[in-house]
């Protein structure tokens, strides 16, 4: 157990966090590699800016059950975990790993349910085992009443990042990690995608993580929480943007009065197609490495930013979903949603990082991308237009509530 083995000299040198993270972790994990793993000394705030590549990977592994599938995970944890869960409900004694796992899943049931109900259509459901260590559900409903394409995932993987993928994180990263074997991690997480059928009902995404590197001996290295959630219409309502904006600024609000702010700039800068000159939608929040606080509180940060899914985009789409619209808008919902894909396949790093791991679910993976979309040469909107306002909108993000 880790709480035996960490020595009263050693916890007296750990930061107050990573001290607070370890009593958490009090099931252990004596992971039998040889990786060692040395860090740059940066403070929390450095490492919040910095985006990097950490927040990519574990999105993936939110997406994808085998994207280390070739590289053993020898950890304690993995039969610790599996016989706590088996002797009965997840309390709030337990380690971060096994809370992160329960509040995941049964925020995806909540979360399925509710889109049903406004669908009228059921999500089919795929469960996964992971021979090394971890499990996950993927529920997708496609061709629905309401949605013509939604995906809900749910991810628990305990393994190893592979010297090139931690190499690859730190180059992207811009922080030091260096490695001289394979680096033993653990992340849970969930991630979705909706796609509607109606043009006037924007698309939406959330993805919500927990991710530790262990030391040698098992102690967490690193830990931190990391997500978001960002709206993507094809016609602009001022009033469904400043209602998505505020139900997630209250959030924050409730956390950290700066976190609003600093999240919703942070989701402005990294959902942007580049080479479009464009965002990819109308922002929300995203955030990683997030460790500035202990993890008991910033759980609790987590916990209440998943459960306002609901409230934040559900309302906008009982009120947009029976609105008429044309081909023509149908058509340039398809042409945003071009615009989608090519975000998701050229710069979301995580994607790219799962598409080249070995053993990926590909499937998994690309469960974000619309079933259907469009690409028209040299297409420009007309001035004056509703698509045209969009468009001033995506390349001039703007403040849909006061970020104070």
């Amino acid at each position: 157990m880790l709480s035996a083995r960490l020595t009263r000299p050693l916890a007296s040198r750990l930061q107050p966090q990573t001290t607070h993270a370890l009593r958490s972790l009090s099931s252990g994990c004596q992971c039998r590699s040889l990786a060692t793993v040395t860090t740059a000394t940066t403070g929390p705030r450095h490492r919040r800016r910095n985006i990097g590549y950490i927040a990519s990977a574990a999105a993936a592994v939110t997406l994808s059950y085998g994207l280390w599938r070739q590289n053993e995970a020898h950890c304690d944890a993995v039969s610790d975990d599996k016989q706590r869960r088996a002797e009965g409900p997840i309390t709030d004694s337990d380690p971060m790993r096994l809370r992160m796992e329960s509040f995941v899943k049964g925020l995806q049931n909540r979360i399925v349910q509710d889109v049903e109900a406004i669908d009228g259509k059921q999500f089919s459901r795929t469960a996964w085992q992971r021979s090394e260590g971890g499990e996950g559900i993927t529920c997708v409903l496609q061709d629905g009443n309401v949605f013509e394409k939604a995906g809900v995932g749910v991810s628990i993987v305990y393994g190893q990042l592979p010297k090139a993928a931690v190499e690859q994180m730190r180059h992207d990263r811009g922080k030091e990690i260096t490695a001289d074997g394979p680096v033993p991690f653990f992340a849970a997480g969930i991630s979705l995608v909706m796609h509607p059928h109606n043009p006037n009902c924007p698309t939406v995404h959330l993805n919500y993580r927990y991710f530790e590197i262990e030391n040698p001996d098992g102690t967490p290295k690193m830990w931190w929480f990391g997500g978001g959630s960002d709206l993507t219409p094809s016609y602009l309502f001022e009033d469904d943007a400043i209602h998505f904006h505020q139900v997630l600024k209250d959030g924050c609000d409730k956390a950290d009065k700066r976190y609003y702010k600093d999240f919703k700039q942070w989701c402005d800068k990294y959902f942007y197609i580049k080479h479009r000159g464009e965002a990819r939608g109308i922002g929300g929040i995203f955030f990683d490495d997030l460790d500035d606080k202990p993890a008991e509180e910033l759980f609790g940060f987590i916990k209440d930013m998943g459960n306002r899914f609901s409230l934040s985009y559900l309302p906008i789409v009982k009120k947009r979903m029976n609105m008429k619209f044309t081909p023509e808008m149908k058509r340039w919902q398809q042409i945003r949603r071009g615009r989608y894909v090519e975000f998701n396949l050229v710069w979301d790093r995580g994607t790219k990082f799962g598409l080249q791991t070995p053993g990926a679910r590909i499937e998994a993976i690309l469960m974000s991308l619309p079933l259907t979309s469009r690409w028209e040469y040299m297409h420009e909107p007309e001035a004056g237009t509703e698509q045209a306002d969009l468009v001033e909108v995506l390349k001039n993000p703007r403040d849909w509530v006061p970020l104070d």
